[in-house]
């Protein structure tokens, strides 16, 4: 009812404004009513657009609003994964999440090209060192770990089906870094930098990446993405580059399944024949 009110003083208001010579049917700069025929829309339905578009932005970018939305999915999408066992699902969750979020972060929080987002010139010399040096070292740890706790699965795939190493390969750094590391950097620091201290923000991101992780029922994926967590995050505050941080995730990901670990990143429970 207060809707239709507030559509109909619109609409009056146009009205007026037509009687008054304000706006002019026959206008170049105001023919409002060319404009709305050539889109194909009555001023009634624009105007409906037009208020719950405005609505819809009043209250995405509520502060309460993106502080449920925080909780819903660093928190509540995890744990509802956990406890249904939906973890051999975890890559569709996440680009569901991601087209979601994508779609915010385009309408509301930059209006860069998609060049800009992924931002190629972080690729410098010194970043690549930094990642490369840091990674070599982190995947001899990894190599040790496995060796010495989880010697089981160690070089688990290149036995079973070595094949299947070259397609995580390949298809590891898109289907899931990318989506991983859209919503926990890209798009966590740009949607919630004003409801998290900046001092808190890396913790943060590390923080929810690492309960992202319970899901796979098991010690090692949590414990190893409160890590990777913290990288990340860093990485992605000093360059605001997701094609870097996405290949620095895709390195990780990758030595994980090369030494046998990626087991713990799929559910606990692949089956590789």
């Amino acid at each position: 009812m207060q809707q239709t009110s507030v559509i109909n003083s619109h609409l009056l208001f146009i009205a007026r404004q037509r009687e008054a010579g304000g706006v002019s049917n026959t206008s170049k700069q105001f023919n409002w009513n060319a404009i709305l025929e050539h889109a194909g829309v009555t001023a009634e339905q624009y105007l409906i657009k037009h208020l719950l578009s405005k609505k819809m932005k009043k209250i995405l970018l509520n502060r309460k609003y993106k502080l449920l939305e925080l909780l819903i999915i660093g928190l509540l999408i995890p744990t509802l994964v956990l406890v249904n066992r939906l973890a051999e699902n975890v890559i569709l969750i996440l680009w569901l999440i991601t087209v979601y979020g994508g779609s915010i972060y385009i309408k509301y929080h930059n209006s860069a090209k998609l060049k800009e987002v992924l931002n190629f010139q972080a690729f410098t010399k010194k970043n690549i060192n930094i990642i490369l040096i840091r990674w070599m070292l982190l995947t001899i740890v990894i190599y040790l770990i496995t060796f010495y706790f989880y010697n089981d699965k160690l070089f688990t795939i290149q036995r079973q089906n070595p094949y299947f190493l070259i397609v995580i390969f390949f298809v590891y750094p898109i289907l899931s870094a990318l989506p991983q590391e859209f919503i926990f950097t890209t798009f966590f620091f740009s949607r919630y930098a004003d409801i998290i201290p900046e001092r808190l923000q890396i913790l943060t991101s590390a923080i929810i990446f690492t309960y992202a992780h319970v899901l796979f029922i098991n010690f090692i994926a949590p414990f190893l993405s409160l890590f990777g967590g913290l990288i990340f995050a860093n990485t992605y505050k000093k360059t605001n580059s997701l094609a870097l941080v996405t290949f620095e995730h895709s390195l990780y990901g990758n030595s994980l399944f090369f030494m046998g670990l990626g087991y713990y990143f799929w559910g606990g429970s692949v089956t590789i024949t």
